[in-house]
């Protein structure tokens, strides 16, 4: 945002959090534009979802786990484990639920993160393992390893949800590049080996 502030000085930039549905409605009326969402199905009506990043999840389990040295995991080889919960329910946890169940189990989850760096401190304690998003990776506990799963690979995809009459402004188009940059760096720093 600060590069996109440099070259656009007198763009009014209010950021903020809020909940997924009220994005959505504030960006359809007109309130907002555009609202970076995880969004799995097709956009709402009287919206445009621009793909910005896709972000795949990474199994995180705690140094000296059975399974610690291996680059990549099956995630049917986690089915047995205690998990850590990292979301709010949601399409991104609905996202892990899913792929667990498409491998053939649900996961156990024995204790929730209130965010990504909690869910870490949970899992370096021992307390179980979990997966969470390259994205939500860019500080790593030093108590937990980093692998790329398979069978299936949950992937989110990061998207810009913009009014359908508002889309082909230049400006919008610029910050819609903004975030695609900023995701695709993001996605590059927290990536495993």
């Amino acid at each position: 945002m600060a590069a996109f502030r440099w070259k656009h000085p007198g763009v009014r930039l209010d950021l903020g959090l809020t909940e997924p549905t009220d994005q959505l409605t504030d960006v359809r009326d007109g309130r907002a534009d555009p609202a970076v969402v995880f969004w799995a199905d097709g956009a709402p009506a009287g919206l445009r979802l621009v793909h910005l990043h896709d972000d795949p999840y990474r199994a995180v389990l705690p140094r000296g786990h059975r399974l610690a040295a291996r680059r990549v995991l099956d995630l049917t080889e986690l089915a047995e484990e205690p998990w850590v919960g990292a979301e709010p329910p949601g399409p991104c946890r609905s996202l892990v639920h899913d792929a667990c169940v498409a491998a053939g189990f649900r996961p156990a989850v024995t204790v929730d993160g209130a965010d990504y760096l909690t869910a870490q401190g949970f899992v370096a304690a021992g307390l179980g393992v979990s997966l969470l998003p390259e994205l939500g990776l860019p500080q790593r506990h030093p108590g937990v390893t980093v692998h790329r799963v398979r069978g299936p690979e949950p992937v989110r995809a990061l998207h810009a949800a913009v009014r359908e009459g508002a889309w082909g402004q230049p400006v919008l188009g610029a910050m819609v590049e903004a975030l695609r940059s900023a995701a695709e760096a993001a996605g590059g720093r927290g990536s495993v080996p």
